[in-house]
């Protein structure tokens, strides 16, 4: 095999960075994602009501998205080797002292803390970017991003030694596997070489105005909007999901969330296949489809359920609305993986600071909107306005990359 890099990195040292890498932000967000687990029995020991557990539950999420601009850019500033070993080591520490909380304040800031772990997919971007050529990044990114797993690693095994050893082993035992993380990823993996070639070249970091000038770009936002739905999206209807089966087609909680975990899992290994196809055939195209596709499935997920011989017409069967969730969750995967092509793309020189952004904007889309689905839902007293929400967004969404496209359809590559 050639070279992993249009810089001339051996493919050797390119791969073992990529799935490094990608291991590290398994456990990242597996870690990220502890709450969904412990939460509920900790929810039972202190007594906390809905809201409480909600913000409990939340806190890493939104604190792991706020993170990702900064630690982006520090990745820039500094090397990814340096920060995504610090931030593992960080959100680590975090996570072990989660486990002597005993109040629910310390409990929430030891949650903020190990937010950091969720942040981290802001260092892999910026890090794992430079070891390939252009028309291999699709596939690395996508391959990366397909760390999302981690999630289910929680789901499948947290119960296990929650039953076993208590809540507090699951902290224990989840930081302990993010410092051993840590360090085979810092003894496996080299500098990634943007940062080798600004350390020879003795280049002085850029100041933080300069970091995030590209902020300033219209575009930018138009990718976090895709973002927002695409990863945000995802997030939303896996923890919306459960419910949403129980109190529209009496499904029982076990039958519903076995399908919840069956709809998030490949969901995050078909990024890996959505980054193949965005070097493929372009990941414009691939945006296209996604939101293409998005728009019909959300527009019919809208309809009211089928509940029985009293159903009109239009109603969807649970049958049909499982089949066209799955449709919908397989595009948003695709779409996931295609939005993080065209960064290295068009902003190479800040792929932290940019990355970092839209990743942050994916991540709120994660908390922000199941506490849309549930105002809604109180509002409007339907269970679909949750699909009349994702379809306003993507509606949106697809309407502003086609005007976009159209007014730069003369330069010679456009987003």
């Amino acid at each position: 095999m050639k070279d992993g890099s249009s810089n001339g990195i051996p493919a050797k040292e390119a791969s073992q960075a990529l799935w490094v890498s990608t291991a590290a932000f398994t456990i990242c967000f597996a870690v990220w994602t502890i709450f969904a687990i412990i939460g509920v029995r900790i929810k039972q020991e202190l007594g906390l009501n809905e809201a409480q557990f909600g913000l409990l539950v939340g806190t890493p999420i939104l604190s792991g998205s706020l993170s990702r601009i900064l630690l982006g850019v520090w990745t820039t500033r500094y090397g990814g080797r340096v920060v995504y070993t610090a931030t593992m080591l960080a959100a680590a520490l975090a996570t072990f002292l989660l486990a002597y909380a005993t109040t629910f304040p310390q409990m929430l800031l030891a949650g903020f803390c190990l937010g950091l772990a969720g942040g981290s997919f802001a260092v892999g971007v910026a890090y794992v970017s430079p070891f390939f050529p252009p028309e291999k990044q699709g596939t690395a990114l996508g391959i990366f991003g397909a760390g999302n797993v981690g999630a289910a690693l929680t789901k499948f095994l947290a119960p296990l030694v929650l039953a076993a050893y208590g809540w507090q082993a699951v902290a224990e035992v989840w930081a302990a596997a993010l410092v051993l993380m840590a360090l085979v990823f810092w003894f496996t993996t080299t500098d990634d070489p943007a940062f080798r070639e600004r350390r020879l070249r003795k280049e002085q970091p850029r100041s933080f105005l300069l970091e995030f000038a590209p902020l300033k770009d219209l575009q930018v936002w138009r990718f976090s909007l895709y973002y927002f739905f695409s990863f945000g999206g995802f997030v939303a209807l896996s923890l919306w999901l459960p419910r949403y089966l129980v109190g529209v087609y009496g499904f029982g909680l076990e039958s519903a969330g076995m399908l919840a975990a069956a709809y998030s899992i490949p969901g995050s290994i078909f990024r890996a296949y959505g980054g193949a196809l965005s070097d493929r055939i372009g990941a414009r195209k691939v945006m296209y489809m996604t939101l293409a596709v998005a728009s019909a499935a959300t527009l019919i997920l809208s309809l009211p359920p089928a509940m029985g011989p009293q159903s009109g017409p239009l109603a969807i069967s649970s049958t049909a609305f499982v089949i066209v969730l799955f449709v919908l969750g397989f595009f948003m995967s695709l779409g996931k993986a295609a939005v993080y092509k065209h960064i290295p793309a068009y902003y190479p020189a800040s792929i932290g600071a940019v990355g970092g952004v839209v990743g942050m904007m994916g991540g709120l889309g994660g908390f922000v909107l199941p506490i849309a689905f549930g105002l809604l839902k109180d509002f409007t007293g339907l269970w679909s306005s949750c699909f009349m929400l994702l379809f306003l967004i993507v509606a949106v969404s697809l309407v502003w990359m086609h005007l976009s496209i159209r007014q730069m359809q003369r330069r010679p590559a456009f987003a």
